[in-house]
């Protein structure tokens, strides 16, 4: 029998798609060659995940999961929106989800570490799932937060099942206060987030070429204002105060409370009120499908392409 080395199964893989176990198998199988091996896993219907590799994945579910102090948050795609309503890719989710937060949030570290209850990679589980259900699948992004003390409260927006759903929010709340209010209240903060959707939770925090652009937009409808320039300068200084209370999270008015009060007031005030300091660490925003280019068909074109069999 020839020699099934890494190089081989390597090649085999980067050829197929297909995940490592299975390319080891099916060299296995074939005595080491490679084009009967690749025939082989096309009979058993995993080299097909090479044919849907190629097509835009934009749906899916994005998952949450929190062990209380830590928490993350984690996005796997799919091609329709009917694949998020299939039970065992909600429980797929949500087990890549777990991983993440034993990971770190390291993609990388999720995709290769074993899946629960099998002998292959959490990548080669996802490769498996596309040859059985048969549309392009895989984890696009995962992150993590943690606090020494306090919580790590999360929010599902758009809930397809228990921490599983369209928009997923993470809030990091340091305070040795009661741990039940503080989850409510990171709760209501995590729903302002989801609604809103701000840019940073300060000012220093946002990207400075984003408030060098709005500072050239204000300055250019000042001056084509006809005002003069000392009027001008104090018109783009005042917008781009409003800019920051409008994109920064903890100057926004806080929508959850009928007062009107900026979130950081709000998480002040909440301190107060349960007697012990409380401190926002941080915040994670994660929104199906946000930023990926969707292709967007002909329907004469996918009608005459069905009607060709391609």
């Amino acid at each position: 029998m020839a020699a099934i080395t890494a190089a081989i199964i390597k090649e085999l893989r980067e050829k197929t798609g297909v995940g490592m176990m299975d390319c080891k198998k099916a060299l296995q199988e074939n005595d080491g060659d490679m084009e009967q091996s690749i025939d082989w896993l096309r009979e058993k219907g995993l080299a097909k995940a090479v044919k849907k590799s190629g097509r835009i994945a934009a749906e899916g579910l994005v998952g949450v999961y929190s062990d209380g102090t830590g928490a993350a948050v984690a996005e796997v795609n799919s091609e329709t929106d009917f694949v998020p309503k299939n039970p065992d890719f909600q429980v797929m989710v949500s087990n890549v989800t777990k991983i993440a937060l034993e990971k770190g949030g390291d993609k990388d570290a999720v995709n290769a570490e074993t899946y629960p209850g099998g002998s292959v990679s959490v990548e080669e589980h996802i490769q498996e799932m596309v040859g059985s259900i048969g549309e392009n699948m895989s984890l696009r992004r995962c992150s993590v937060l943690s606090v020494g003390e306090g919580v790590v409260a999360s929010y599902i927006h758009n809930a397809a099942a228990d921490g599983l759903g369209k928009i997923g929010v993470l809030v990091a709340l340091e305070s040795s206060g009661d741990a039940g209010k503080l989850a409510e209240f990171g709760k209501k903060i995590a729903m302002h987030i989801a609604a809103i959707n701000p840019l940073a939770m300060t000012r220093d925090e946002l990207d400075p070429e984003v408030v060098e652009k709005e500072k050239a937009i204000f300055t250019e409808q000042a001056i084509a204002s006809g005002k003069p320039a000392n009027i001008a300068e104090k018109m783009v200084e005042g917008r781009i105060r409003k800019f920051y209370e409008e994109v920064c999270l903890m100057a926004q008015d806080f929508v959850l409370v009928e007062e009107k009060i900026t979130v950081e007031n709000s998480i002040e005030q909440f301190g107060k009120e349960i007697g012990a300091p409380v401190k926002m660490t941080g915040y994670v925003r994660m929104a199906l499908g946000e930023g990926i280019e969707k292709k967007e068909d002909d329907f004469a074109d996918e009608v005459a392409s069905m009607a060709s069999g391609n």
